[in-house]
């Protein structure tokens, strides 16, 4: 990629260390790979792309270790996976400025921010039935779908923390949730994408490969051996290295 400030090597590097903390509680990394894309002076009109990429990779390996270790909860993942595929791929197509989705993408990870070191063990009894839970992960699944696409987050980052305030599940089943939608969403946002850029695949080969093995450790981590109090405060850490990142693309940029 044309403008880096660093090596591609270097930026392998960063990425493996991002990938294995995200990985850990089934993200794909693609907030902090947007961000750190922006940072180090990648096209704008390549870093969705980019992150999506590395986000099919991390999610492909991290759904498949933690629906081995029987984590997953087909109930629980199909009904947002069902409207945020479509969403996703029409969020790719839309060239949309993300200047006003940072900003609620800011001000809602500082909530969840907050949900996980200030108001650890609360979750929102909203009493729903069977079909209401339904209702709400198909809404959610459209808006994180779109916001996906557009962006180039898979939108794991705000699926597993509404699973656990929701209490639609526990902190593993919401990681392999979290996994499989962004790896499902990701997909769909990059075969939009690819149909109005051209990639240079094998530039990318460096970092598919660093995040690939990040994965495999992170999920591992995630799924065999990690309490559910240290996947939470994993998943708060992320938050907020994510609000870092994002400060300044929201406030100054």
């Amino acid at each position: 990629m044309d403008g880096l400030l660093i090596p591609i090597w270097a930026l392998a590097l960063l990425c493996f260390g991002i990938t294995v903390a995200y990985a850990s509680v089934g993200l794909g990394g693609g907030t902090a790979y947007t961000a750190l894309l922006a940072i180090l002076g990648a096209s704008h009109q390549m870093i969705p792309t980019v992150s999506l990429l590395l986000n099919v990779v991390v999610t492909t390996i991290g759904s498949l270790i933690f629906l081995r270790a029987q984590h997953g909860r087909v109930g629980l993942i199909v009904p947002f996976v069902s409207t945020s595929v479509p969403a996703a791929y029409v969020g790719g197509l839309l060239p949309v400025s993300a200047d006003v989705f940072y900003g609620l993408l800011w001000i809602t990870l500082a909530l969840v921010a907050a949900r996980i070191f200030i108001w650890d063990e609360v979750a929102l009894d909203l009493g729903l039935s069977r079909s209401g839970e339904i209702l709400v992960s198909l809404l959610v699944g459209t808006v994180l779908g779109l916001i996906a696409g557009i962006v180039g987050i898979g939108g794991g980052i705000y699926l597993v923390p509404l699973i656990l305030i929701l209490g639609l599940g526990t902190e593993h089943e919401a990681a392999a949730a979290g996994a499989v939608f962004t790896w499902i969403n990701s997909g769909a946002g990059l075969a939009a994408r690819i149909q109005r850029l051209s990639v240079d695949w094998v530039e990318l080969v460096p970092l598919a490969g660093a995040v690939a093995v990040g994965a495999a450790l992170g999920a591992w981590m995630g799924a065999s051996w990690l309490s559910r109090q240290t996947m939470r405060r994993v998943l708060g850490g992320i938050v907020v290295l994510a609000l870092v990142l994002l400060f300044d693309d929201v406030f100054l940029g």
